[in-house]
């Protein structure tokens, strides 16, 4: 084979795709386009001039295209990095905060190298869609301010793009509809000297490249103990809604994803971020939905030309992304909006059909997300509370029967089901311990035992019955549970 043909054989199928490239391109550019007032929104949560966010988009963008585990997906800097990290820009000053978005970037790389992206299998369906109802409505809360005392001129913009974005679809589908909503607005609202507010209006555009650069901070034992805080803390809410958004990917367009490779792609994102001067970032949902949902795109090139286009844009065509009307993109977001959420899971039918415990996960992430705007904090609580609501429901499994022997020498109990904290506890209070004659068996042929809890119980129980003179003996233990048991049978109590 020649050296031609065997690079043809490692080029992907997609980059010989015109259509495909057509796809990409445009779907960059929308969000390119998307990026710069959220960009711009989210620097000033932190305290940072506006071009320090958009610095942090660009550079979070072109690097997890290329670092990253879950193609397609678009990470720059977010709402939820900069409410952690706020407080220490206020009270330290940007270098500060530049030192712990470098050190947030070593910590995930470091977890991601631990492997805590296998965490994610703990993480319930009910919780996943509790977390995408929860981010549908952050992302149309986040909008109503930019309807709220405006000019009368805003509503019928917004309600245009909508519909633009509505029916164009259903005349082609070569020109994403949220770039053409975009452009038709600001046309409009150019040619006819409207009055509403713009991109401009939330801040001033970058005008060069950012540059290379170590944070301006003493080198010091105290500049450490004073960051790691926020940096670590940074590090695990940009890794949960890295992977969350990961994991959500993989749900819409039915592929896989590394998501080791993602955590460690996060973290060097974030150091080169840091370095670049930029306020750090992790996964962005919102933008992630309009290139993957709304756009179509499915590939990393859409996620370099995100963040190139973002740069570009602002040093070159500046001017003109500056007379871009808040409505157009307030539009794009409310239609984002109404996609994300599923409204399967509320529908009646659905709703019928759901355990209630699922149900109640699903709404106290939802309330839990709104309530706190964070999306880490959601999971957690929703996680929490479906492992409770699972570990009841399994503690109730566990069953004790009695049978005696007909001359009355022996009772044997039959324990079946899971054995654990939650459900070994009650076991104690299932034998007759004055009542029962002189040997008593237990068979555990039906039953597992999972903890420290269980063996505690056990011996409980073989106390209980000495205590009385008589003898427990324990049989039917599978390999595992009688490993488990030989190890901290009597080693629990002090004696």
């Amino acid at each position: 084979m020649t050296p031609a043909a065997v690079l043809r054989g490692l080029k992907p199928d997609w980059l010989s795709d015109p259509q495909v490239w057509r796809t990409e391109i445009l779907a960059g550019l929308v969000v390119g386009l998307a990026l710069i007032p959220e960009a711009i929104s989210f620097s000033i949560i932190a305290g940072v001039d506006p071009a320090i966010g958009l610095f942090a988009s660009f550079t979070m963008a072109v690097v997890i295209s290329v670092v990253g585990g879950r193609r397609a997906m678009i990470s720059a800097a977010t709402g939820a990095v900069a409410l952690v990290i706020a407080p220490l820009n206020r009270e330290h000053g940007l270098g500060y905060l530049i030192a712990a978005v470098i050190l947030a970037g070593v910590f995930q790389v470091v977890l991601g190298a631990l492997g805590v992206a296998k965490l994610m299998r703990f993480v319930p369906r009910s919780v996943m869609v509790g977390f995408v109802n929860a981010l549908a409505i952050l992302i149309f809360m986040a909008q109503v301010p930019e309807m709220h005392d405006v000019p009368w001129a805003v509503y019928p913009l917004i309600i245009g793009g909508l519909a633009l974005m509505v029916f164009f679809p259903k005349v082609t589908r070569v020109i994403p509809a949220p770039l053409v909503s975009i452009v038709i607005l600001t046309v409009i609202t150019v040619a006819a000297g409207i009055a509403v507010p713009t991109v401009g209006d939330k801040g001033d555009l970058p005008s060069s490249l950012p540059v290379p650069g170590l944070p301006d901070v003493p080198f010091t034992l105290d500049t450490l103990t004073t960051i790691a805080p926020y940096a670590f803390a940074m590090a695990l809410v940009g890794l949960m809604e890295s992977l969350m958004t990961a994991k959500l990917v993989d749900d819409i367009t039915d592929t896989h994803s590394s998501k080791t490779r993602e955590s460690i792609g996060q973290g060097i994102a974030n150091i080169v971020t840091g370095f670049f001067g930029g306020m750090g970032g992790c996964a962005m949902i919102g933008q992630t939905m309009i290139n993957v949902k709304v756009s179509g795109a499915r590939t990393r090139l859409s996620t370099f030309l995100a963040g190139s286009f973002l740069m570009v844009l602002c040093i070159v065509f500046g001017p003109v992304v500056s007379d871009i009307p808040m409505a157009a993109l307030v539009a794009v977001m409310v239609m984002v909006s109404f996609a994300t959420f599923d409204w399967h899971s509320i529908a009646p039918k659905t709703l019928r059909r759901m355990p209630a415990g699922e149900i109640a996960v699903m709404v106290i992430t939802v309330i839990v997300v709104v309530a706190t705007h964070n999306l880490a904090i959601g999971v957690v609580v929703g996680t929490v509370t479906a492992m409770v609501i699972f570990a009841r429901r399994v503690a109730r499994l566990a069953d004790v029967t009695a049978v005696t022997d007909p001359d009355g020498s022996a009772v044997v109990y039959s324990v079946n089901g899971e054995l654990f904290f939650a459900s070994s506890n009650d076991l104690v209070g299932r034998f007759d311990y004055a009542g029962d004659p002189q040997r008593v068996v237990i068979d555990l042929s039906a039953a597992h035992i999972w903890d420290a809890s269980s063996v505690a119980a056990l011996d409980a129980i073989e106390t209980k019955y000495a205590q009385r003179g008589k003898t427990v003996e324990i049989i039917g233990l599978n390999d595992s549970s009688a490993h488990l048991h030989g190890k901290l049978s009597g080693e629990l109590t002090s004696h």
